[in-house]
């Protein structure tokens, strides 16, 4: 599942609600980070850059969740596509009829929709539906896409049996999507694991502080202690940085 574009592209589909729930998400993170190693909120400034990595990190994985499902609406408009042309519709009135069939599938705000609405305003415009397409491919910069759009202009050129071609193609492309949904699914319990594992030091340490917390407040209001805690918040940052990357698997 590699877009040539990387996630940047798809932070322009992260809605206002979403980046204020993430602004919400990370600075309450870091408040429990500065209650928990600091006991204090005066330190706030030093985890600036925890604040900017959690962000980022945020960002990105909900970027890859709005590309992952645009390939799933993508897989189910070119079978909806196949369908009409099996049925004798032409490339164009099955771009439009498959548009038709999403609309009560996926809600109006979606990319999918947003597409498909803006193609058949281009082919209204008289363009040419291999442009159209073309032009669905690079706004995206998904692969599977563009592998679409790729075998259509081949069929096309070589003036055989093009609906079957594309076809074909629709049925790969389905398959393989289909194939690596399942991968997905098969590693989100080891991503539920890491998570739990990120918490497990936070939850060990608050235990401490509301049951045993005379054992901890050497660890507070000292500079010693105070270092001591900002060189667990680095290996824990650093421990964390490197197990994203882990499961972050690329299929």
């Amino acid at each position: 599942m590699n877009s040539k574009t990387g996630t940047s592209l798809w932070r322009q589909d992260i809605s206002k609600y979403e980046y204020a729930a993430g602004i919400l998400k990370a600075t309450a993170s870091v408040m429990v980070m500065l209650y928990v190693f600091y006991d204090s909120f005066i330190p706030a400034p030093l985890l600036l850059p925890v604040w900017v990595i959690y962000m980022k990190d945020w960002m990105d994985d909900l970027s890859r969740k709005k590309e992952q499902e645009l390939r799933q609406q993508f897989r189910d408009s070119i079978q909806s596509m196949a369908a009409a042309l099996k049925a004798g519709y032409s490339v164009e009135n099955a771009i439009r009829e498959a548009g038709r069939d999403i609309s009560p599938v996926y809600p109006e705000e979606t990319r999918i929709r947003k597409e498909f609405k803006r193609m058949e305003r281009q082919m209204d415009m008289n363009m040419t539906v291999e442009d159209v397409l073309r032009g669905f491919a690079e706004r995206t910069g998904q692969e599977d896409i563009e592998n679409f759009v790729n075998v259509f202009a081949a069929a096309k050129r070589s003036g055989g049996d093009s609906i079957a071609i594309i076809r074909d193609a629709v049925k790969i492309i389905s398959g393989k999507i289909d194939t690596e949904k399942e991968i997905q699914t098969m590693l989100a319990s080891k991503k539920m694991e890491f998570d739990i594992m990120c918490a497990v030091p936070f939850a060990i340490i608050l235990y401490m502080k509301l049951t045993f917390g005379e054992f901890l407040n050497v660890l507070y209001g000292n500079m010693a202690g105070a270092a001591v805690m900002s060189i667990c918040i680095c290996v824990y940052m650093g421990a964390y940085v490197y197990g994203r990357k882990i499961i972050r698997i690329e299929v």
